[in-house]
């Protein structure tokens, strides 16, 4: 069995004869239709079957949002409109795609620093919630509304005083570039009262990628109590309270999949008491990497294989510039492989050590380092799972020069 044939998460994924099912399409036929490699590529059932869990086990009265950071490809937004409750956008950019979705501009918010006066036209234009993350950014939200002569939709970003523990990326607590800090609030939601600016809730994001229930619990009911401690200085009812996410996914050997159980437990009872103490209040959990993270594949071809000093190196025509998240450049402290597997034979023993690298002219291009694999050849598929979120965009594609891969949802 190979290394990725061990993983939990590759283990749901069906084979047939050794060859990986996509949408019950062989990969290799797949790799035809697409018409090139490398390329992502994405599970329609998987996506619907992981909202389909969420809904399951999540509260009826919590909003389902997808934060569409973790993939903005327009066919997956597109699919996922009509099964989530909102989208999370981070750019007029997603903003676009978000409402080419047909998702209405009431279920949509804008978070992230930096937003620019031409952003925020569009974002007060269109009627969304813009998560304003400084007393600055209301400020000129205030001043473009009335220049558009409209009433903005407004919500703070909050920069808790606690953050998530364990998280693969800190999102909130101590000095951030996120959000207004906690303590500050208070006197900005008193300006904002003073200048006639309806604040109609809160967006509070610890953290990301944590797979301790445990933890995520205790964070929500952290976060409920400072949203209704804030909530008391509104001049209206809370109206909104975005609790963030955090729902990791294991990529690595040793990492256990999420147990959802508790966590819906724990926010059946944050939202009754959010229902209690604010009853026009609507709780929104916004999911990225969760929901699709685990339904995509980066599929690359071996053009080379080489010795190298009694190692081996199977050189694909892929690489981190398209999925820099795979190569432990993506907020990796200590450099761990993620899921891989040869095409056509899933269901071989490893027979050697081999590392995976791409085309690019830099040794920060490694997509598996000595995996445990079975022997693969030159023009093997090589397939790297995990790679539903934070791939193609959140890699440095110009990189010297070499075209983009292609994304198909299947």
């Amino acid at each position: 069995m190979t290394e990725a044939a061990i993983h939990p998460a590759v283990q749901a994924w069906q084979t047939a004869e050794g060859d990986l099912l996509i949408g019950g399409v062989p990969l290799a036929r797949l790799a035809q239709r697409v018409g090139q490699t490398p390329f992502f590529a994405y599970d329609r059932a998987r996506i619907s079957a992981r909202v389909g869990e969420l809904r399951r086990r999540l509260p009826d009265t919590l909003d389902l949002h997808f934060a569409v950071k973790a993939n903005p490809m327009a066919a997956l937004v597109c699919f996922l409109a009509p099964l989530v409750d909102g989208f999370d956008v981070a750019s007029a950019g997603e903003l676009a795609k978000a409402l080419d979705a047909g998702m209405p501009a009431r279920h949509i918010g804008f978070a992230g620093p930096g937003k620019t006066d031409r952003e925020l036209r569009q974002a007060i234009a269109a009627g969304i919630l813009v998560e304003a993350e400084s007393a600055g950014e209301v400020t000129r939200i205030k001043s473009i509304a009335e220049d558009l002569g409209t009433a903005p939709r407004i919500a703070l970003r909050i920069n808790p005083d606690f953050h998530l523990k364990g998280s693969g990326m800190r999102m909130g607590g101590g000095p951030q570039q996120f959000g207004i800090d906690a303590e500050d609030v208070p006197d900005l939601i008193a300006a904002a009262r003073a200048a006639g600016v309806v604040i109609e809730g809160f967006h509070i994001f610890a953290g990301s990628q944590n797979l301790s229930a445990e933890t995520i619990a205790e964070v929500q009911a952290k976060t409920l109590d400072l949203a209704l401690r804030l909530a008391d200085r509104l001049a209206a009812p809370l109206r909104y309270l975005n609790l963030g996410g955090g729902f990791g996914i294991p990529y690595f050997p040793n990492d256990k999949p999420l147990d959802l159980a508790p966590i819906g437990d724990n926010l059946a009872e944050v939202v009754a008491k959010l229902a209690t103490a604010q009853p026009e209040a609507r709780a929104v959990l916004e999911l990225g990497r969760y929901i699709v993270g685990e339904a995509g594949l980066y599929v690359t071809r071996v053009i080379d294989r080489k010795m190298s000093r009694g190692e081996v190196f199977l050189v694909t025509d892929g690489g981190l510039h398209h999925h820099l998240a795979a190569s432990g450049n993506f907020g990796q402290v200590i450099r761990r492989n993620f899921p891989v597997a040869i095409d056509g034979r899933m269901n071989e023993a490893a027979q050697e050590k081999a590392s995976v690298v791409g085309c690019l002219c830099t040794p920060l291009d490694l997509l598996a380092d000595k995996a445990s694999l079975p022997r693969a050849e030159i023009g093997d598929l090589v397939v790297i799972f995990q790679s539903g979120a934070y791939g193609l965009t959140a890699s440095p594609t110009a990189f010297l020069g070499h075209p983009p891969p292609a994304e198909v949802l299947v």
